[in-house]
């Protein structure tokens, strides 16, 4: 007699014992759990410039609703290239340099899995995005964790000279940085050039907020400075420059050299990204003036969030000098951490934010959360009535 055995799923073994439900879903799903203002993860509650979708949807109509070129369509890529070169003074090679991604965070897994081996040591400054730390474990890579100094979440250059060995294979860095909202100054970026000069490290250079960096400063592109160019992945994303997260279409440029890795493993990770959003796209950046009037957009948010602040709470501001963050000391509010602060906020005054514990390895706690002011002026005025309650 034969038995019939009940079907059984074969146990897992995860490579990433670490990592579980993201905090921006966990608070996400808590503020629509109890109808709270939504400030915690980072998108817009506002539509994209109509003209936009006229474009998608034209594209749709001409027919481009097929797989595009695998780097992307031509014209995207050439948009891109010279727009690179128009704001930061570097030429990019739109066939062999450039390429389209569905999304950034796609793109960093992407150049990350194309130059990290097993055992390779990857540099990150804490607080960090919170992807960066699984996709270099992913690709077998050790990480290696520096964090930024804290109150001012500046580059300490003798810790990550410290942290460089021989196994060092890169460093991510992310200006204007999330969650903090700093943004590296010409000097730094001339530091961190000048340390990694005789090395053979890459830098995967995060710089997706490139667009929004407030009272007059400039972004510092890794491609402004031809050492770090030679090196780098540069990242972007269309998603957070035209309003537009849910379409998930980013970029990266990299030397030639680089791309061709980076293109072995995006050829087998997505192929390609949608092709109407690529027409659409290209067809818009033809006009400049959505990103180049950007950084007074959001700083008119920024300001108009931080007043509220400052007057209706006792909240310590911390300076906001890019992205779309505004970090607060919660030291004269509560006493709870970061991570329980965030969670009564939610539940007791109905507004959601982010503790940037959650942005650290090892929770490290300096009663600092973060809020996400891309969002309508209605919509950070009855923010900013709830908070008044504290």
């Amino acid at each position: 007699m034969s038995t019939v055995q009940s079907p059984r799923t074969p146990d897992i073994v995860t490579k990433l014992p670490a990592v579980g439900t993201t905090i921006f879903t966990v608070m996400s799903a808590l503020a629509a759990e109890k109808n709270a203002v939504n400030l915690g993860q980072g998108f817009p509650d506002f539509h994209c410039d109509p003209k936009l979708l006229e474009d998608v949807t034209a594209a749709m109509a001409a027919g481009h609703n097929q797989y595009p070129p695998m780097p992307g369509i031509p014209a995207l890529r050439d948009a891109i290239a010279a727009k690179i070169s128009a704001m930061y003074g570097y030429s990019y090679s739109a066939a062999a340099e450039i390429t389209v991604t569905a999304g950034a965070t796609q793109a960093i897994i992407t150049a990350i899995l194309a130059i990290v081996r097993p055992g390779d040591e990857v540099i990150v400054l804490e607080p960090c995005y919170d992807s960066y730390v699984p996709n270099i474990e992913l690709a077998g890579g050790s990480v290696v964790r520096v964090p930024l100094t804290p109150g001012t979440f500046r580059p300490d250059f003798d810790r990550i000279a410290a942290a460089l060995t021989p196994r060092t294979r890169a460093i991510i860095i992310n200006t204007p940085h999330n969650p903090s909202a700093t943004v590296w100054t010409e000097a730094e970026m001339r530091q961190l050039e000048e340390l990694l000069a005789p090395t053979d490290v890459f830098v995967i250079s995060d710089e997706v907020y490139e667009h929004m960096v407030f009272d007059s400063a400039r972004h510092e592109s890794v491609a402004r400075f031809p050492g770090l160019a030679a090196r780098s992945f540069i990242v972007s994303s269309f998603g957070k420059t035209y309003h537009v997260t849910g379409w998930k279409v980013g970029y990266v440029a990299a030397p030639a050299p680089l791309m061709a890795e980076f293109r072995k493993v995006h050829q087998f990770n997505v192929f390609t990204v949608n092709t109407p959003m690529q027409h659409a796209l290209a067809q818009y950046m033809g006009e400049p003036k959505p990103y180049l009037e950007l950084p007074a957009f959001y700083q008119r948010k920024r300001d108009l969030f931080a007043a509220g602040l400052a007057e209706k709470t006792r909240f310590k501001l911390l300076r906001s000098e890019g992205s779309y963050f505004q970090c607060v000391d919660i030291s004269a509010v509560s006493d709870l951490s970061e991570a329980e602060f965030c969670l009564w906020l939610t539940r007791e005054i109905g507004v959601a934010a982010i503790p940037l514990s959650a942005f650290y390895g090892d929770g490290f706690d300096q009663r600092v959360v973060r809020f996400c002011f891309a969002k309508k002026d209605e919509t950070l005025l009855a923010a900013l009535e709830r908070l008044a309650r504290l």
